[in-house]
């Protein structure tokens, strides 16, 4: 018992010790994000890929990081594209973003999302499903929207009454959807800041 003890000591202490990773392109790499067990907590584990920075889903499904901010313990990763000439987007396959649970990122708060191409079950939900959705201006804006032009689509705000591991889509459901951190209501579409941001626990 005392040298598992032992062992598992050692082990807390060599992950605490390890430096903080290379570059990667020209994205640093802070602390406690790794990209190789001799970098960083491997709990927190990202992919350096090409020269580009990269997190990947419980789906399986790798995502382009876009920025990190060590001090408040956020990432922010790139929405999936939506494929050309369909309103489906690239995760739709594995139901869109899902994070491991047994991972410590989780979605935050600050996230607007826009789900696209949607059935008319979702009009029974909360969501704002309305003709000044943010959606709308997503849509009739963005080149990348327009193939989702003249179908339903709804925004909601991420919050903490939600699941903080998923953003759900499917087909029969919503095959598409986009978000942007920090939206502001009387921001035009090419001003918002594309993304999802994602927050991590703070190493204990």
């Amino acid at each position: 018992m005392e040298l598992v003890i032992f062992l598992m000591l050692i082990s807390v202490t060599q992950v605490s010790s390890l430096g903080a990773c290379p570059k990667c392109g020209s994205m640093e790499v802070p602390l406690p994000l790794s990209t190789d067990d001799s970098c960083g907590d491997p709990r927190y584990k990202v992919y350096c890929k090409n020269g580009g920075l990269e997190f990947l889903s419980a789906g399986g499904v790798y995502y382009e990081v876009l920025s990190i901010d060590p001090s408040a313990y956020k990432i922010v990763i790139s929405p999936p594209m939506i494929q050309k000439n369909t309103c489906y987007s690239s995760d739709l396959s594995v139901g869109g973003l899902s994070l491991d649970e047994n991972l410590p990122f989780n979605i935050s708060t600050h996230n607007t999302v826009m789900l696209l191409n949607c059935s008319s079950n979702i009009l029974l939900s909360p969501l704002n499903c309305s003709s000044n959705s943010f959606c709308r201006a997503y849509e009739n804006n963005v080149v990348e929207g327009t193939m989702c032009k003249n179908t339903l689509c709804c925004h909601y705000l991420k919050d903490s009454a939600m699941t903080s591991r998923r953003i759900r889509i499917r087909v029969g459901g919503c095959t598409a959807y986009t978000s942007v951190v920090n939206i502001k209501p009387n921001d035009p579409a090419g001003s918002w800041n594309y993304g999802i941001e994602l927050q991590w626990v703070r190493p204990s």
